[in-house]
């Protein structure tokens, strides 16, 4: 085996173990025993557990925000409507491709701590900043005010993280990867569904306000 592939290995062990025990939960000894390594290779590899964590969430965001990009090179003269369809579809692909150690970073982000704090300076930032802006763009274009934006942006960062939050339901979801393709492209064509209504529902309700 190769020096790369039993370090991705070592990797691949440590983000199955770190969403089914936690991390606090996981010894070195651990995520050795289900790589079928020698715990001091993990030490000459990543330094510690923490070293390997650190390693695990900096690749995984440095791919995700590379996924990110290269959707944006692509959208040459297509609409918003279309942009920001196209860049919540690349979303979604990805942390499903990852979902288990998505879960874990989700589940690690409701904690106040220095992992998260570092995550938010470093990359959360960068995924926020493309997401919101692709998302205003669509608003802008169909007249939707700034402030209503808003509440429609909580709305879609919340759909775009709940299927990591609900380990039970999605088990059942990802057992083939024909199953996660399903899902992927049922859960994303379902916000983009609701993308779709917000011009109609958004005149509604100001005309609503208006009458009052």
């Amino acid at each position: 085996m190769k020096k790369n592939d039993t370090k991705q290995k070592v990797m691949d062990a440590a983000c199955q173990l770190f969403y089914t025990k936690g991390y606090h939960g996981t010894s070195v000894r651990d995520i050795a025993g289900k790589a079928s390594v020698n715990v001091s290779l993990i030490n000459y590899y990543y330094k510690s557990k923490q070293g390997l964590l650190e390693a695990s969430v900096v690749l995984y965001y440095e791919e995700y925000l590379a996924v990110l990009e290269k959707t944006a090179q692509k959208r040459g003269q297509d609409s918003s409507s279309t942009y920001l369809k196209q860049l919540i579809e690349a979303i979604i692909h990805y942390k499903l491709s990852r979902n288990q150690f998505t879960a874990f970073i989700q589940r690690e982000l409701m904690l106040d701590s220095v992992f998260v704090r570092e995550m938010a300076v470093t990359y959360l930032a960068k995924e926020n900043h493309t997401l919101k802006q692709a998302f205003r763009d669509y608003l802008e274009s169909n007249g939707i005010r700034e402030r209503e934006g808003v509440y429609l942006y909580m709305q879609l960062s919340g759909m775009l993280s709940a299927p990591f939050m609900m380990n039970k339901e999605m088990k059942g979801m990802m057992l083939t990867e024909e199953s996660r393709r399903y899902f992927c492209s049922m859960y994303t064509s379902s916000i983009h569904h609701w993308i779709d209504t917000l011009t109609t529902v958004s005149s509604a309700a100001l005309r609503a306000v208006s009458a009052n």
